[in-house]
C-alpha cells in the first residue's frame, strides 16, 4: 500500500449521531474530509467504516498516520 496524502495537521471534530455509519477517509484525497468521496479509486486504499454506538463528539484522524485508524492518536504532533 502507498502512503496516503496528509490531509490536516490536526483532527476533524465531528459529532456523530448514534446507529449511523461513517466512511473515513484513509488515502487523503477526499474533497469531503474526513469522509470518503471515492477519491481512492484506482489506488491500494479502501475507506474505514466507523459505526457509532453513541451520539457524541469524535475526532477523527486528518494526518492519516494515526495507530488508531480512524480515530487520531495524537501522531500529527510528533
Amino acid at each position: 500500500m502507498g502512503t496516503p496524502v496528509r490531509a490536516a495537521e490536526t483532527p476533524y471534530a465531528i459529532e456523530v449521531e448514534s446507529g449511523k455509519s461513517y466512511y473515513w477517509c484513509a488515502c487523503g484525497k477526499s474533497a469531503k474530509q474526513p469522509f470518503c468521496d471515492g477519491s481512492h479509486a484506482g489506488t491500494d486504499f479502501t475507506p474505514l467504516k466507523y459505526d457509532a454506538t453513541d451520539s457524541k463528539k469524535v475526532f477523527f484522524c486528518g494526518c492519516k498516520a494515526t495507530n488508531k485508524s480512524p480515530m487520531c492518536d495524537g501522531t500529527h504532533s510528533k
